[in-house]
């Protein structure tokens, strides 16, 4: 039996231009490269944002947590290293929740974005997925039932208590809410740019950083949610850091996580300082008994 029982991921996509020319433009002779360009920049005159949604993007990068029942990160691997074939990695993904034995997906606006492209993918590979779309069952136990954290816990969920607020500012938000890197260089505006001049190694890494945020956020939310106790979680993120550390010779992304990393924490401790500072000095009787 498989002691992964969660599988933290982050998906990063890039514009088909085949499709989109010959959905979008099918009357127009554009070349691929073309036709990402053209529909980015329509939609950013639509729309005032230049995404490419789901249905029109196929995936170049898959990041995959493993963590253990006790919610230890086993492992975080990028799937189909290092030709990151979409295809292979749209199966690669699904097979490793079969192996697995089918552990609970954790995603920060998964079910918004990275779980439709994952989706579409088997659909468009033809990859039979029955324990997925197990839609013949009662709603609550179908596995894309946005309400069955069995399957699929959506942290942005958590947050906007499923969409009752928005949550401003998304993964880097809360990330730095507790002091984890957030957006550190690479964000996902570039990664089609970075794709077209054939960088999908900086791609990879930058998903194995957002990765990493939505571990920690999700450790935190276990706080939140009484599963952990803040003293196991710090004892947590104290083993990952050491992964990390010892790691970061072979994976120039951890290198850049932890250098970012220790930002947030110097910026932290300048907070402290200067919160003490402020109280002292709202307070001088207070500071004088302390020195004295």
């Amino acid at each position: 039996m498989s002691d992964v029982e969660y599988l933290i991921f982050d998906v990063e996509a890039v514009g088909d231009g085949d499709l989109i020319q010959r959905v979008r433009y099918p009357n127009e002779d554009l070349l691929p490269r073309n036709a990402v360009e053209r529909y980015s920049a329509d939609l950013l005159e639509q729309t005032g944002r230049d995404v490419i949604p789901p249905t029109f993007v196929v995936p170049v990068s898959v990041a995959v947590a493993k963590v253990s029942t006790t919610f230890q990160l086993l492992d975080l691997t990028v799937l189909d290293a290092p030709l990151f074939r979409p295809e292979q990695i749209t199966r690669k993904f699904w097979q490793g929740w079969e192996h697995y034995g089918r552990p609970t997906f954790v995603t920060f606006n998964g079910r918004g974005y990275d779980m439709p492209v994952l989706e579409l993918g088997a659909f468009r590979h033809g990859i039979s997925l029955p324990a997925w779309f197990n839609v013949e069952s009662r709603s609550f136990e179908q596995a894309r039932n946005r309400y069955n954290i069995d399957r699929h816990i959506d942290l942005q969920d958590l947050f906007s208590n499923f969409s009752a607020m928005r949550v401003n500012g998304g993964l880097n938000l809360v990330s730095n809410l507790i002091d984890k890197p957030g957006k550190s260089g690479i964000d996902g505006s570039q990664v089609q740019d970075l794709y077209f001049d054939g960088h999908a190694d900086r791609i990879n890494d930058y998903c194995r950083c957002d990765v990493l945020d939505t571990y920690f956020v999700f450790l935190r939310t276990r706080v939140l949610i009484g599963r952990l106790s803040l003293e196991d979680e710090e004892m947590l993120v104290a083993e990952t850091r050491e992964m990390l550390e010892s790691q970061a010779g072979d994976h120039p992304a951890y290198a850049h996580y932890l250098e970012f990393w220790d930002r947030r924490l110097e910026q932290a401790e300048r907070r402290q300082s200067a919160a003490v500072e402020d109280a002292d000095s709202a307070d001088p009787a207070a500071a004088q008994s302390e020195s004295s």
